[in-house]
């Protein structure tokens, strides 16, 4: 069985409803929020299985920290245009650090951004 190489993310939050909003917002979707006793997570919706990966908001006091080094996670931008979710991501509690950029006619086009809890992710579109 061929599968992507990713299974599943986490992205580190410190203020869960904060967090929740920005990534709501930004990629116009709806997060489902789980309360494991200490461990909150907010979970991005499967649209499409066979394309993408699985993952999380995730707040603990013990675990992972958000930070602006490291990994980073491409967001596909559900529009089809990037500029659409990069316009709400100021207005969301973040910033634009590397505005549209072209990839290649192939793979299109990323953005980088911090989130409002200070992750540093980027966005992802064909077009």
């Amino acid at each position: 069985m061929q599968s992507n190489a990713v299974g599943w993310f986490e992205v580190p939050v410190t203020d869960m409803e904060r967090a929740i909003k920005f990534y709501e917002t930004v990629l116009d979707i709806k997060l489902d929020r789980n309360q494991m006793g200490p461990l909150d997570m907010a979970w991005f919706p499967m649209i499409d299985e066979s394309y993408g990966s699985a993952g999380s908001l995730v707040c603990h006091p013990n675990f992972q920290k958000p930070s602006a080094e490291g990994v980073v996670i491409y967001f596909t931008a559900r529009s089809g245009e990037l500029n659409n979710e990069l316009s709400r991501v100021e207005g969301a509690g973040g910033k634009v650090l590397q505005p549209k950029t072209k990839i290649s006619d192939e793979y299109g086009f990323m953005a980088l951004l911090i989130d409002s809890e200070g992750n540093r992710v980027a966005l992802h579109s064909k077009g």
